[in-house]
Order: C-alpha cells, then structure tokens, then sequence
C-alpha cells in the first residue's frame, strides 16, 4: 500500500497501524465508508461488492483497534454483522495495545429494524449494546436481553446519539468505530460526534440512485483536515478529521 499524502512512501503493517491508531485520553468516533468513483454506496444492495483488499484491511485495522463497533440496525441486517470474531493476529494486536479481547458491537435502532434473533446479537462473540429510546416497544427490550443484548436507553422518541456515544466512553469504550448506514452517519453529523472520516474511494462506475453516505437533515458545510491518502490497485483510502462541529439543536 503507498502513501501519498502527506509525502510518498510505501507502508508496511507497523506503519499503517500507527496511522489508523485511535488517539489516546479522549472519546474518538471515526465512520468507515466505501464508495465508488461517482458517490454510490452499494451495488445490489450491499456495500461488500465496492470494497477492494485494501479497504478491507484498513476496515478490519480500525475494527481491530477499536473499543466498540457502532453500526445502524438495517445495515447489520443487509451486511449481515455478526461482530468480531478475532483471529490470532488481532488477538495479539488488541492485547498489545491493552485492549479487551473482543470489542463488543453496539446496534443503534428504535426497534423496527432489529429482531431479536438477529446475527449481530445470536452469533456475537461478546454480547451486544443495542442503543434505543424508551419508545421501544418493552416486549422488543424484552426480547433482546433475552437473546443475550446488553440495552442502552438513550433518549426518548428516537434514540439521542450524543447522549448513547456519551454513555458508550462511560463505559470506558471511547473508541468507537461506526461502520455505517448513511441515516446513523448523518444523525451522529447532526449531533456533532463525528471526530473523523474514513472514505474508500472504489474506481468503479455503477451511475443509477444510489444513495450518498450521509443523509438526514441538512446541515452548513462541516470543513474537513485531510489527515492521509494511501492508494492501492486503484483504490483511494482517505482519513479526514473534523474541523468544525455543527452547533448543538
């Protein structure tokens, strides 16, 4: 993989590591996403047929060096999460980096979209965070502690993701690693969490409607520090930080 901003240079492991490592001391929220050359963020449905090597590494990297795993209920139902499962190598860069052995995943919903005999809850390795308000049907909360979910209420119509991203670094996960959909990317927009955007340009072309990676409601401009650029086979991988937050609702 070559780095070419800042500089030019390839990068082994231990470099690309030190690149996707969250900062020490403070809640961060990086988002992962992919997309093609024209914007789409999924072909057939599902976002798996944009990615490449290359993104799957530094997806699997960020992942590997998080506390938690946030993602929206529909998205871990099309991409059909089922958390982490480690292998030898993350085991042994988790506890390196003094990390629990398996990140938990926390599913944001209001109970539609989430059944309790989801993947990401039946077939997780550490029991999962389900974020939801105190609409939620109780006979849902019921069934997903059931089926071994940990609940985090978090609002009360629908679910206050700067208060759930709050009571996550409470918990002491302040790495958060949110692997989408574009309404969770745009509500935690909105609520001025987002500390840092992790966007895999694929060179593909798929033109259609497709959607963007952020939607909901609009905001003014949020400016971007462009952190990194690596390429590989023809894919872009871009880090870009957060300059300025929208105001607080």
């Amino acid at each position: 993989m070559q780095q070419i901003w800042p500089g030019h240079a390839g990068l082994d492991d231990q470099q690309l590591e030190r690149l996707y490592t969250y900062p020490e001391g403070r809640r961060w929220l990086a988002v992962n996403y992919v997309s093609s050359a024209d914007g789409a963020v999924e072909v057939g449905g599902r976002a798996r047929r944009l990615s490449s090597p290359a993104d799957q590494k530094v997806l699997k990297l960020g992942s590997d060096l998080a506390d938690v795993l946030l993602v929206g209920a529909t998205t871990a139902m099309v991409e059909e999460f089922r958390g982490v499962h480690p292998d030898e190598s993350t085991l042994e860069l988790r506890r390196r980096h003094g990390l629990r052995d398996v990140p938990p995943t926390a599913v944001v919903t209001t109970g539609r979209s989430l059944p309790a005999n989801a993947p990401v809850i039946v077939e997780a390795a550490a029991p999962t965070l389900v974020i939801t308000c105190t609409a939620a049907p109780v006979k849902k909360q019921k069934a997903w502690e059931a089926a071994g979910a940990e609940l985090l209420i978090a609002g009360e119509d629908t679910v206050d993701l700067a208060a759930a991203t709050e009571a996550l670094a409470e918990r002491g996960l302040n790495r958060i690693d949110c692997e989408g959909g574009p309404h969770l990317f745009g509500g935690l927009l909105t609520a001025g969490v987002v500390d840092e955007l992790r966007l895999t340009i694929s060179p593909l072309l798929v033109s259609g409607t497709h959607g963007r990676i952020a939607t909901g409601l609009p905001l003014d401009p949020i400016d971007l520090e462009l952190a990194s650029v690596l390429t590989e086979d023809g894919a872009m991988l871009v880090r870009y930080l957060v300059r300025n937050r929208p105001a607080k609702p």
